[in-house]
């Protein structure tokens, strides 16, 4: 993952575990679908119940893995709108990045 967007350069890391946050996206979104298909399942009267587990089961597996990349831009995206970068801690610590850069 890119340390920061190459249009506007707003880091995509904050701070020391700000993408876990993304896990709650992750969860969220997989816990509804198996929730959803199983209900479609259990009253499609598709699957025997083994097979449903079975099904359920590696989607609960395989989904989060493939989504995770899909949950961390939710999740920035949740972040960017509710605390836009630069905040003002990011302001201070660019001035002061420029500053020191510019040998002043």
């Amino acid at each position: 993952m890119n340390d920061a967007c190459a249009a506007c350069g707003r880091k995509f890391e904050r701070g020391a575990g700000y993408l876990l946050g993304s896990i709650y996206f992750n969860y969220g979104v997989t816990a509804m679908l198996v929730l959803v298909l199983y209900f479609a399942m259990f009253f499609g009267d598709v699957l025997t119940n083994g097979q449903r587990l079975a099904v359920l089961s590696g989607l609960a597996v395989l989904f989060p893995t493939w989504f995770f990349r899909y949950a961390r831009a939710l999740w920035i995206a949740f972040d960017e709108h509710w605390d836009p970068w630069p905040n003002e801690e990011e302001s201070r610590q660019i001035a002061r990045e420029e500053h020191i850069a510019s040998g002043q």
